[in-house]
């Protein structure tokens, strides 16, 4: 009996993370394609997978009945029956999947944050992240990104339509950032780290700041990050850029290249909304393997997209390259949207893995969240990707050993046909197939096990 297990999903076939009995014995074909992997070797350690609390999720969860609610949450939190989600991401003030635009410190000039309050976060926010820390079992790490300082430290007076936070601010936004740490551990809500802006280089006419290259490099030298070592908060990773992978290799560069602001950095986050860019993945690691690399955000734009398959397809060719590029997380955006892919304070609407059709209290699974499914579930915080290689293009593929010795193996077919192929394990072939546009995950025992 083989020790491998195999999780599939597919397009046509109406599998979806559901388990099969597809592997087979060796019929030793030559010709067959195959998929090599290797435990011996071994590379980045994976932080986790997961998504973001937006204000707009987590009102969306609220109008669920107590029933659906609890769904959700398992969907994406429980270790057993779920994704095990263990790296997510919320916003400090507002952001476009808000209500509207707010900020913690309203009061204009407070630079003493007196009036700091996360009042309008326990409205929704908190309950969401709580509850799913209750479902997860533990605290999962949690990346704070802010879509705009208060309108009052910004040149354009306003949270929307990009500006730019004025220099006689810095220290006090930078205090705004253990300021909402220190609110959050309150709660029981611990931060894992902070980016310093959600996408510094778009103007946006929804909350957004514009930072160059040298003015992020001098706020976290000078202010973001002597600031947390302050307050004892020097154990909270701080992420830069976090936009788009084409400017990530300049960006990265600028900031590294100071020493005095990269011993604060952790890592490079990016985002995938202006092309694929993986190679700049690759070099920002070949320049500096010292630094991490994480990916903070994606989803698919303009509209909910129902019923989409590309949709999990474009999940899973990101995932599976950035992963091969030395990134060590995913976190995608909402977790949860409604069925107009909102709601969004200025219309940009979207797709979210998980979509409530809210007068029916219905929850509709699209193919991004059985996609991500296949990384989340099986590639456990602490997995170490191993060497793994594909004979056949068609086939795209990633591997990892978990802490507990299984190896899983990750293969996409976005063809139109059957692919046949042999799985090769230290040694050992077996064979298998994938059908037409479909995904698997390949678990092999531990041989400790």
């Amino acid at each position: 009996m083989s020790n491998i297990r195999c999780f599939l999903t597919s397009r046509d076939g109406g599998e979806r993370l559901t388990e099969e009995v597809s592997v087979q014995p060796d019929d030793e074909d030559p010709y067959l394609p195959g998929v090599m992997v290797n435990p011996q070797r071994t590379f980045q350690t994976i932080e986790g997978f997961g998504g973001a609390f937006t204000e707009s999720a987590a009102v969306t969860w609220l109008k669920l009945s107590t029933q659906r609610r609890a769904e959700v949450l398992e969907s994406y939190f429980d270790r057993q029956q779920g994704h095990g989600y263990s790296l997510c991401r919320v916003h400090m003030n507002s952001c476009d999947f808000a209500l509207g635009n707010y900020a913690h410190v309203e009061a204009p000039g407070d630079i003493e944050l007196k009036s700091f309050s996360i009042e309008r976060d326990r409205r929704a926010l908190l309950p969401f992240i709580q509850a799913a820390q209750r479902v997860a079992g533990q605290p999962f790490k949690l990346l704070v990104s802010p879509w705009s300082p208060p309108a009052w430290m910004k040149s354009n007076g306003q949270m929307n339509h990009g500006g730019k936070l004025l220099p006689k601010y810095r220290q006090a936004w930078a205090r705004c950032f253990v300021r909402f740490i220190n609110e959050y551990e309150k709660e029981g809500v611990p931060v894992w780290g902070v980016s310093v802006q959600n996408e510094p280089e778009a103007t946006q006419r929804w909350d957004s700041c514009l930072y160059s290259a040298e003015e992020e490099r001098d706020f976290v030298r000078d202010f973001l990050g002597p600031q947390l070592a302050a307050a004892g908060l020097g154990q909270v990773r701080i992420v830069v850029w976090d936009h788009n992978r084409d400017h990530m290799v300049e960006r990265a560069s600028v900031v590294y290249s100071n020493p005095e602001a990269a011993k604060y950095v952790w890592c490079a986050g990016f985002h995938w909304y202006c092309g694929d860019h993986f190679d700049h993945v690759q070099l920002v690691h070949d320049a500096w393997s010292d630094k991490q690399l994480l990916f903070t955000e994606g989803c698919q734009e303009g509209g909910p997209h129902h019923g989409s398959w590309d949709l999990g397809e474009r999940y899973a060719y990101s995932i599976i390259n950035d992963l091969n590029r030395w990134t060590v997380g995913w976190i995608d955006w909402n977790l949860v949207l409604d069925e107009t892919g909102g709601p969004n304070h200025v219309g940009n609407l979207c797709s979210a893995p998980i979509l409530i059709d809210t007068p029916n209290d219905a929850l509709q699974r699209q193919s991004s969240y059985f996609y991500i499914g296949h990384f989340a579930r099986f590639v456990k915080p602490g997995a170490r990707r191993i060497l793994c290689a594909a004979s056949r293009e068609d086939l795209e593929v990633t591997a990892f050993v978990n802490p507990d010795g299984t190896i899983a193996t990750v293969v996409m077919n976005r063809t139109e046909e059957c692919i046949r192929f042999a799985l090769r394990h230290a040694g050992e072939r077996t064979v298998t197939e994938l059908p037409p546009r479909s995904i698997a995950t390949y678990v092999k025992s531990s041989v400790q096990a």
